[in-house]
């Protein structure tokens, strides 16, 4: 005979959520980001940087000769896409495309944008917006992905990464054609923290060696570098605003948001979300606060699922309020801009071209 719910046999589910819970709220955000002053804000952020770089293993990576390979260069609408090869550390490739405006010199030193992707997405055929591709075009007519194309329109040098267990850098086990949209995230991290390191922390590191690149190339001005990204790609972008200052302007779009209601309560999210100590550590709105004084912009759909099981808005409007206490201690409140749109778990980008006009 079958339960209320549906499960043979089964009166009673015995979880262990809630002791997660009492757990999180004990042992959460050991590392709270120090407003007091400019010189505390300074010692927290290096101290809190180090931990960082410690729990995700980014302090255990190993660099390597970039070796960088131009793979083809194909002609589109208004602008040129670039495939590159380079490595990121030993035996590990990473590919991107580069979409350079038409009519953009060697030398011109265009503003450069990296724009990581999120999940579902291909990898960087929907951020280069490969419509052409069916899987691909029905998905951008959801999430508006191909933000990378819109960069590269608008005059921008647009640098599309495949993240690790995406696109061409899918494991074994994801690389039939029926899994073009999958991602082998849950392997590389089971890999990854079973040898001390994250693959939140693998993606940060092959964002910052992309940076390495961008900067040997003559037509960026990489001292004006931005990185934009939604869902998976914010997480990116987060991260790597957060850890290396060469990014000078950040956008998150789907991807801000309180642990313990988005993250513990709905534990079924992807995996690449999780790191060894992370909670403990600090909670999104301390590693948002690790940007300031640095324009940052994140985009919130107000009906994204996303944002929290229980809270919704209130669990992103928590963390941002935590990264303005930041930017308020330097003066500096306006480079924080917290847009919140009507829909879903989506790129906006309404503010976002005006936001990157006026602080690059």
């Amino acid at each position: 005979m079958e339960s209320e719910k549906g499960t043979f046999g089964i009166r009673q589910f015995y979880t262990s959520t809630e002791r997660f819970i009492a757990l999180f709220r004990k042992e959460a955000r050991q590392y709270p980001v120090a407003t007091g002053s400019l010189e505390a804000y300074a010692a927290w952020k290096q101290k809190v940087r180090a931990r960082l770089w410690e729990i995700t293993g980014l302090n255990r990576m190993e660099k390597s000769d970039l070796k960088p390979e131009h793979i083809e260069s194909i002609a589109c609408d208004g602008y040129r896409r670039d495939t590159f090869l380079i490595w990121t550390e030993p035996d590990v490739a990473m590919p991107f495309d580069v979409l350079v405006p038409d009519g953009c010199g060697p030398s011109d030193r265009r503003i450069p944008i990296i724009a990581p992707h999120g999940h579902s997405s291909g990898g960087r055929l929907s951020t280069t917006g490969r419509a052409d591709i069916d899987p691909i075009r029905e998905r951008l007519a959801v999430t508006h992905h191909d933000y990378g194309r819109r960069f590269a329109e608008a005059g921008y040098i647009v640098f599309c990464p495949d993240a690790r267990g995406f696109g061409d850098r899918r494991e074994w086990m994801h690389q039939d054609e029926k899994f073009l949209m999958s991602s082998s995230c849950m392997a590389l991290n089971h890999m990854a923290i079973s040898l001390g390191r994250s693959l939140t922390g693998l993606w940060a590191w092959d964002n910052m060696r992309l940076i390495d690149y961008i900067q040997s190339r003559d037509d960026c001005r990489s001292e004006r570098l931005a990185c934009a990204g939604l869902s998976g790609g914010g997480l990116q972008t987060l991260w790597l605003a957060a850890l290396d200052d060469r990014v000078k302007l950040a956008v998150t779009s789907g991807y801000f948001y309180g642990y313990e209601d988005a993250l513990l309560r709905l534990s079924n999210n992807c995996s690449c979300n999780y790191v060894p100590h992370l909670w403990e550590t600090v909670d999104m709105g301390d590693i948002g606060a690790l940007i300031a004084p640095r324009p940052f912009l994140i985009e919130t759909g107000n009906i994204d699922p996303l944002n929290g099981a229980t809270k919704g808005l209130k669990n992103v409007e928590e963390q941002v309020a935590i990264t303005r206490e930041a930017y308020q201690l330097f003066n500096a409140e306006e480079h924080l801009l917290h847009h919140v749109f009507a829909g879903p778990h989506r790129w906006d980008g309404e503010k976002t071209r005006t936001f990157i006009k006026k602080y690059l």
